[in-house]
């Protein structure tokens, strides 16, 4: 977190005419992401444990890509000072549930178990709460906010 802050901070006190989008909890067809973690998880158990005290707003990178298409086609809207604007999914969602959603949308039987943050250590430290307002970002750009549970419909029946 701490060199993506010093980023943004590099470009917000520069004179370049940039805008800076924040997003959360990214997924898609391509790459390693949590839903297609999940998904492969699914497939080859019956159980997983998943946290359930860390919230946030799923976001598909299909839509990400299509509202910075939209945003870079509006320069005139951004053009005159850097800003930090968030976008993400609409919705908010522990991964204990995006993950029991996952499964339901994927019709695996994998059965869902949630475990607090305490439970699963990793070595960077959590935040609790990631949910990001993207009302801002999409009352100025007119962008669509697509519920993250109807994205990941899409994301799914794309890829499963």
């Amino acid at each position: 977190g701490k060199s993506k802050l010093g980023g943004e901070n590099h470009i917000l006190n520069s004179s370049l005419k940039a805008i800076i989008i924040r997003t959360s909890w990214v997924y898609s067809e391509f790459g390693n992401n949590f839903v297609k973690t999940m998904i492969r998880l699914g497939k080859e158990r019956t159980e997983l444990n998943v946290v359930d005290d860390q919230f946030g707003s799923p976001t598909y990178a299909r839509d990400l890509a299509e509202a910075c298409l939209k945003i870079i086609r509006q320069p005139e809207k951004w053009s005159c000072t850097p800003k930090v604007y968030h976008y993400s999914n609409e919705g908010t969602i522990s991964w204990h549930g995006f993950a029991k959603e996952i499964m339901i949308q994927a019709e695996l039987k994998c059965q869902v178990l949630p475990i607090d943050t305490d439970s699963y250590p990793t070595r960077a430290p959590r935040p609790f709460y990631t949910v990001l307002d993207s009302v801002c970002v999409s009352d100025l750009f007119s962008l669509k906010d697509n519920p993250w549970k109807m994205s990941l419909q899409k994301m799914i029946s794309s890829f499963h």
